[in-house]
């Protein structure tokens, strides 16, 4: 029954996650928000809101290791299984702004979560803080950038005028935001009775089960950007994923309750930070600007071979 509460749970969260993004991004549309600003906010947070309502109630619950463990579990999840399926199905390339500000962004989060865990291993509120500070000035550099831009400011001026009725947005963010926290609350109960039932820790079901389960909607999205030939969307959806998972979502919760690790490792932490670290050789060097299929198998391979040595 657990099981089957968890999946219920899960399917919340990702049709709650979707109706809130959609009534959003309509929403942000009838204001003339440029569509830059809404991929980066709306649709990046929107893809995260399966992490942010897991981890926002494991925290009100006291279970830190759960919170960090969905994170950290997310991240590599993210980095080394989805990235790794979406090369296999057609290589990724690496835009300019991928090499010089998404990817150098998302390592330098991965590095703040690991100095926070190395000092006390915890994350207390004024690292929470600190993070949470860095993702809004993140946020504003990153807008700033993309308004210099003269496709972006075509963008804006070439802008079409929503055609979503009020109520159905209305509709759509009221239903999403019930959704997500009512998935939320189910999920982080029944993933704490299967870890009690298995006798493991919360922190493996956190960075296996629950990870894998609340990053479905980043596998949906990047697939159907590369089936619709925008392959560089998919990476710049994780990347937005990843860095809004650490600097968002962990400043957030523990900004409201101080979070410990718990049975989370700083094993668990490495590896987040070398998925992302990663990237960077794969782009600039070994792919030439892209993840090749071959390396798409070298993903995985990492992927199945971290979850072997955690289980």
């Amino acid at each position: 029954m657990d099981y089957l509460i968890l999946i219920v749970g899960l399917a919340l969260i990702i049709v709650g996650a979707s109706w809130l993004t959609d009534g959003s991004v309509a929403l942000a549309d009838r204001f003339r928000v440029p569509d830059f600003v809404i991929g980066l906010t709306v649709v990046a947070v929107g893809t995260s809101m399966p992490e942010l309502a897991v981890s926002f109630f494991s925290a009100l619950r006291g279970s830190g290791e759960m919170a960090i463990g969905n994170v950290v579990g997310s991240n590599i999840f993210n980095t080394l299984a989805i990235l790794g399926v979406c090369a296999l199905v057609s290589p990724l390339g690496f835009t300019r702004d991928n090499i010089r500000r998404d990817i150098p962004i998302c390592l330098a989060a991965s590095v703040a979560l690991l100095v926070a865990t190395l000092i006390d291993e915890d994350i207390t509120r004024v690292e929470g803080m600190l993070l949470f500070v860095g993702y809004i000035l993140m946020i504003l550099f990153t807008i700033r950038v993309a308004r210099k831009s003269p496709v972006a400011s075509a963008a804006v001026e070439d802008e079409a005028v929503v055609t979503m009725p009020a109520w159905r947005m209305v509709l759509y963010i009221v239903l999403g935001l019930v959704g997500l926290i009512y998935g939320g609350q189910l999920c982080v109960n029944s993933a704490v009775n299967i870890a009690k039932s298995l006798g493991v820790s919360e922190a493996v079901i956190a960075i296996t089960l629950v990870a894998g389960g609340t990053s479905l909607p980043e596998l949906a999205a990047s697939l159907v950007s590369i089936v619709k030939g925008k392959t560089s969307l998919a990476l710049g959806n994780v990347l937005g994923s990843n860095i809004a998972n650490i600097l968002l979502i962990l400043g957030l919760c523990s900004t409201v309750t101080p979070l410990t690790m718990g049975n989370v490792m700083m094993k668990d932490v490495y590896v987040a930070v070398a998925s992302a670290a990663l990237l960077l050789p794969v782009a600039v060097f070994i792919g030439r600007d892209r993840i090749t299929r071959f390396e798409g198998v070298i993903f995985l391979c990492c992927y199945a071979a971290y979850i072997y040595t955690l289980l």
